[in-house]
């Protein structure tokens, strides 16, 4: 069973889980129940992308909103600004990879 599988997010509710940790790479998987959302926000030092691997995203980047359908892949460049949320009635899972990994 992937570690995402078992995340079961409320209406609102984002929950998240640690899925690769080491000195190059941060692996973060995202669960978002309706109506959920990742703030906007950057990481100066480290590229990020999204894996969207089940349901839909809508992928905000630079102020600018795309829905991204499972599977789906989103690539942030260092100092992007971006964030995620689900406009679904679904639950949708996404995973988050910084490399470097952030300091």
């Amino acid at each position: 069973m992937d570690a995402y599988e078992s995340l079961d997010p409320d209406d609102g509710e984002v929950l998240d889980t640690e899925l690769v940790v080491s000195d190059d790479v941060l692996v973060k998987a995202f669960a978002l129940g309706p109506g959920a959302e990742l703030a906007e926000h950057d990481h100066p030092e480290s590229t990020n992308v999204f894996h969207v691997v089940e349901g839909t995203v809508t992928v905000i980047q630079d102020g600018e909103q795309r829905r991204i359908e499972a599977p789906g892949v989103v690539h942030h460049d260092r100092g992007v600004s971006h964030g995620a949320r689900n406009v679904t009635d679904e639950k949708a899972v996404l995973t988050a990879s910084l490399c470097p990994m952030p300091g």
